[in-house]
């Protein structure tokens, strides 16, 4: 019996030394590694947002993000030069294929100045002033002055997107000056009072002046009931189903706290 008792004794110290390894186990438990990300412009601000968010609750994360363009993010996605690409405009036939993960919706808000007198146009106007058939703002109400037209550049999701649900088979002018991300068309907007472009409304802010189509303004509210008619998707895009460390950045990023990240930037939650 005592020798029993014995070896019962010396088995505690052991059991506590392993209950407080698994504790310790636990507590480190955050992932680790690096994820890297490419592609749209419309999509780089909200995804730092969402990667520091992330990175707080792993602080041994580091995660890289990068501009491009929607379709370098296609590319880089399909290749495997990053973990993650981004889309801010449904894929095309002859790209790659990928696996798309719906960030988010966005609307794509036609803008000008703000000393501008116009405060809307319909979309027929919308077209033939991005075609150059509608030159000078007295033809829609809003003064006299030649337009200047800016535009996003070619493999820009929100000109794939805006020449999609906007202006069809017509092309956009030659004479159109083109920018290479969101906030560049924004701050050449702001700059240029005689000047129309289109942006996401993630990025709409006081210094540019956002258009209502045919009589619908390009809110958030209007965008989520449909009744603003240019809604595009954002999508995260991975080569294959994602696992590990990259699974878990975007299942973060699609749920519920991510999500919310996503509509305080000013963008519809997918959900």
């Amino acid at each position: 019996m005592y020798h029993k008792a014995k070896k019962a004794w010396f088995l505690i110290p052991l059991t506590c030394l392993i209950m407080v390894a698994l504790a310790l186990g636990g507590c480190g438990s955050s992932s680790s590694g690096t994820i890297t990300e490419a592609g749209s412009t419309t999509i780089q601000p909200v995804a730092e947002k969402l990667a520091a968010a992330f990175k707080q609750k792993n602080p041994d994360v580091t995660i890289t993000i990068q501009g491009g363009g929607s379709s370098v993010g296609v590319k880089s996605a399909a290749d495997g030069t990053v973990d993650i690409g981004a889309a801010s405009r449904e894929l095309k036939s002859d790209e790659p294929k990928v696996v798309t993960h719906l960030l988010a919706r966005d609307g794509i808000a036609i803008i000008v100045h703000p000393s501008n007198a116009v405060t809307g146009l319909t979309k027929e106007q919308v077209v033939k002033i991005f075609a150059g058939e509608i030159t000078d703002w007295n033809q829609v109400g809003g003064g006299s002055g030649t337009i200047t037209v800016i535009a996003r550049e070619e493999g820009s999701g929100t000109r794939g997107a805006f020449e999609e649900m906007v202006m069809g088979k017509t092309l956009i002018t030659e004479r159109a000056i083109l920018q290479p991300s969101n906030g560049a068309l924004r701050t050449a907007v702001s700059t240029t009072p005689l000047a129309i472009g289109f942006l996401s409304l993630g990025y709409i802010d006081n210094t540019i002046k956002p258009l209502a189509i045919d009589g619908v303004p390009c809110t958030v509210d209007n965008c989520k009931t449909g009744k603003y008619p240019v809604v595009r998707p954002l999508y995260f895009l991975t080569k294959e189903q994602p696992t590990g460390l990259v699974k878990d950045f975007i299942d973060f990023c699609l749920g519920s706290e991510g999500q919310k990240i996503v509509e305080q930037e000013g963008y519809l939650s997918a959900k």
